[in-house]
Formats: C-alpha cells, structure tokens, sequence
C-alpha cells in the first residue's frame, strides 16, 4: 500500500507518502511530527470537524452556525448531518453554546450568537 497525503496542519502543505513496510506505516516528506502523526492518523483512523448550520425555531428565514467541538470519524460525518437537519434551536443563542451532546463522543456547539 502506498498513499500520498498532503498535510494540512500548517499552511506549510508538506506532502508526504504512506507506505507500509514489515506491518507498519512508514512516512516521508514530513518536516516537523505533527505531519507524521497526521498522515498515520489519516490512514489509520481519519476524522473530521464538522462545520453547519441549525435552523433557528423562532426566527423567520435563520439559521445558525454550529460546528463538532471535537473531530469525529470520517465514516459518521452523513450521521451527524442527518442529526443536524432535525434539529432547531430557539434563539437567544450564544457561541459556544452547546446544542447537542455525546454526538459520536463530542458535542455540537454554537459558532455565531442569536440574539
């Protein structure tokens, strides 16, 4: 197996590639640890921050940005849209704010008040 990934935990972009060698991931192209802990994580165990908006219940025509105040799998980000779709907040609202909890082991919080 080999993959190359392009780092994205500085706007540095180093791109780097995956391969697997004697039963473990071995990385190249990466200049600082953060890169090579990244691109395992990538090919390992891949997560995302997932970023939208709620309508807001008691507002005509809102909506509010909300966003995962942590990263979650990859393979679960159609799920936590779904969720979001169904849900409303009644406004006020504040940033930070949480909305919902133990959403695949994070929650979902507020990115922009409501007043």
């Amino acid at each position: 197996m080999e993959r190359n990934i392009t780092c994205i935990i500085c706007p540095r972009g180093c791109p780097m590639t995956v391969k697997e060698e004697g039963g473990k991931l071995v990385v190249t192209g990466f200049t600082c640890p953060k890169g090579e802990k990244y691109a395992i994580d990538e090919c390992t165990n891949p997560v995302r921050t997932v970023t939208s908006t709620v309508r807001v219940s008691n507002r005509k025509d809102t909506m509010v940005s909300v966003k995962t105040a942590a990263p979650v799998p990859k393979g679960k980000m159609m799920d936590v849209m779904a969720l979001l779709r169904k849900t409303t907040v009644e406004a006020p609202v504040a940033i930070g704010q949480v909305i919902l909890t133990d959403v695949f082991g994070t929650e979902v919080v507020i990115t922009k008040a409501v007043d």
